[in-house]
C-alpha cells in the first residue's frame, strides 16, 4: 500500500512502473542499465474518490495521456531505486495537492475611497502625459 494520508492509501496494483534507459550522466552504465522510471497511474479506474479524481485530472492535465493515464517520468538520480522513490513521492504530492479544496471566490465591490484613488491616479497620469506633448499638439484638443 502507498500511503498518501492517514485515511487515504493506494494499492500497489494501481501503479505500473517501467524502467528505461536514462539520458545524462551515468558513466559506463549509461547505455547498459535502465535507471529511469516511468510511473503510470490510471486516474479514471483508481480507488480515489470522484472529486479528488476530477481535481487531479485538472492539476496534472499536461501529464495525462489520451487514455487518461497519468505518466510521471523520474530520471533525476543515477540509481533505479532512488528514481522509483522520486516518482512515487511526486505522485503522492500531486494527490495531496488534489485533496485540498480550492477556496470559493467571493465577489467584492470597491469602496468609495478606492474608486476616488483610482480616478485621482488616472487624472495625475493624464496630466503628466499632457505636459509631455508639444505645444502644437496641445492646441489641437
Amino acid at each position: 500500500m502507498l500511503t498518501i494520508t492517514p485515511t487515504l492509501a493506494l494499492d500497489e496494483s494501481e501503479i505500473q512502473e517501467t524502467f528505461v534507459r536514462a539520458s545524462g550522466p551515468g558513466g559506463q552504465n549509461v547505455n547498459k542499465v535502465a535507471t529511469a522510471v516511468e510511473l503510470r497511474f490510471d486516474i479514471a479506474h483508481s480507488s480515489l474518490p470522484e472529486e479528488i479524481r476530477a481535481r487531479l485530472m485538472r492539476l496534472a492535465a499536461n501529464r495525462i495521456s489520451a487514455e487518461g493515464v497519468l505518466v510521471i517520468q523520474a530520471r533525476r538520480f543515477r540509481t533505479q531505486e532512488q528514481n522509483r522513490q522520486d516518482a512515487r513521492q511526486r505522485l503522492i504530492a500531486l494527490i495531496r495537492q488534489a485533496l485540498e479544496k480550492p477556496k470559493t471566490r467571493r465577489a467584492t465591490t470597491p469602496s468609495q475611497a478606492e474608486k476616488e484613488r483610482r480616478l485621482e491616479t488616472k487624472k495625475r497620469r493624464s496630466r503628466t502625459k499632457q505636459l509631455r506633448r508639444s505645444a502644437r499638439t496641445q492646441n489641437d484638443f
